[in-house]
């Protein structure tokens, strides 16, 4: 599978436009966003960089995710990907993040997180993260693409919603 690259470009536009940096935090995708934005000619000029904290102590160590939190919600909870797009932004240069943490399987679900769960959120530098749950369908591979997708496009939307007048 190949993600749409327009999808990158787009993110590229924005930031570039508005001259903002972006950060990745990645689990599940396990820096596959940022392989996507890394991709596009010129993402230097507004790709910061990518973390790949996969296990909960990368987690706490690299982006200051609390162990109270992943004790209490998980890995895979709307806490920890707000803890990680904010810790993304304070251990960066960027003012936009992205982060990302779901079970893409084939194993490790539960009937509260099935296969598919992932949680994502997006997060400007002096506001509060955005989340969306996404229950995705397939195998491993499908799961972790559709993640990307979402994350890409989620980007664009907070891109959008910044430089759009009230």
């Amino acid at each position: 599978m190949v993600i749409d690259s327009e999808y990158a470009r787009r993110v590229g536009e924005y930031l570039l436009g508005q001259t903002l940096k972006l950060v990745t935090a990645e689990s599940c995708t396990g820096g596959w966003i940022a392989k996507c934005i890394t991709d596009v000619p010129g993402s230097s000029a507004w790709f910061d960089r990518g973390f790949v904290t996969y296990s909960n102590a990368a987690k706490m160590e690299m982006l200051g995710v609390r162990s109270e939190t992943l004790a209490r919600f998980g890995a895979v909870s709307e806490e920890t990907v707000r803890e990680m797009a904010t810790g993304a932004l304070v251990c960066s240069r960027a003012q936009v993040a992205v982060a990302v943490s779901g079970i893409a399987g084939p194993t490790g679900g539960t009937p509260e997180k099935p296969v598919g769960t992932v949680w994502l959120a997006w997060q400007l530098e002096g506001q509060a993260a955005l989340t969306r749950l996404c229950r995705f369908e397939g195998d491993r591979e499908a799961v972790r693409y559709q993640a990307v997708a979402a994350a890409l496009q989620g980007i664009i939307e907070l891109c959008e919603t910044a430089t759009t007048p009230d």
